[in-house]
């Protein structure tokens, strides 16, 4: 018979066997830390830049998400008056966070951000959502004619104004009966009623604007392609993100503003882009 001293050793030597094997199957069930990811290393900040036709709004979902996630998010308003204006601006606005930096474009916000990212060190990660991805040297205007499918111009209606110099610019609005089909086609009507309503005006000058810089050359990237977009065609994406060497993500069937129609998935590759530079 064994004494209470002996009962006792083995009661505990067993407990011991048992919580070492129940670590071994939840280390097994766990996937492990990246191996750039330091434990307790803080959280970069996400700063989304919209594009045209749009304000901030648009990232209300992946916000939602990234907040739940424990990420700290800046979604500033880009003027929207052209790449010497608008990257010089985000380029400020970068300037002011302290720390990393995954910095996110939208659309005509993917030029913005390749140039506005440029010689800053504090930007870790480029993600690129149905967006452009401008080389030196070119223009928006050339890039969306180089694959067939987008049906934006046709949609256009153009607006002039005036230049503080006097000078006759030209504001681009989507027509209001077009933009759910060539936008946001995935979207609720209701919804793309408004925005038809509160969409911010956008300067044609952007499309003839050259690119400055090519950040994506020097810091790693990644792109979303939404797979019924008919605004920038899936086509020039792909060719844009693979020639950017960037990770590649498609969402079949998505229009162009896939950040509201799949703000989860868009979040997901924003923090798969976070984690990658932790």
């Amino acid at each position: 018979m064994m004494s209470p001293r002996r009962r006792r050793t083995y009661v505990l030597g067993a407990a011991a066997s048992a919580a070492l094997a129940g670590t071994a199957a939840l280390a097994t069930l766990t996937p492990a830390a990246s191996a750039t990811e330091r434990p307790g290393a803080p959280k970069p900040t996400v700063v989304l830049v919209h594009g045209g036709f749009a304000d901030a709004s648009n990232w209300n979902g992946v916000i939602k998400k990234l907040h739940k996630d424990g990420y700290p998010v800046i979604a500033p308003a880009n003027p929207l008056r052209g790449l010497p204006t608008d990257a010089p601006y985000i380029a400020s606005v970068l300037k002011s966070v302290k720390g990393p930096i995954v910095l996110v474009g939208h659309s005509y916000g993917g030029a913005v951000i390749t140039n506005a990212a440029a010689g800053n060190p504090n930007v870790k990660a480029l993600v690129y959502v149905a967006a452009f991805v401008p080389d030196k040297g070119e223009k928006l205007g050339d890039l969306i004619q180089r694959y067939p499918g987008s049906e934006i111009q046709a949609a256009l209606n153009e607006v002039p104004f005036t230049n503080a110099d006097g000078s006759t610019g030209i504001d681009l609005y989507l027509k209001a009966d077009r933009l759910r089909d060539v936008f946001a086609a995935d979207l609720p009507k209701r919804d793309t009623e408004l925005m038809a309503a509160e969409q911010r005006p956008f300067s044609a000058s952007s499309f003839a604007d050259e690119t400055a810089s090519a950040a994506w050359r020097t810091i790693p990237s990644w792109g979303v392609v939404a797979g019924a977009d008919k605004s920038i065609p899936p086509a020039l994406e792909r060719f844009e993100y693979q020639r950017a060497n960037s990770r590649i993500t498609e969402v079949p069937g998505a229009s162009h503003v896939v950040m509201i129609s799949h703000p989860d998935v868009v979040g997901r590759v924003i923090e798969q882009a976070a984690t990658a530079t932790r």
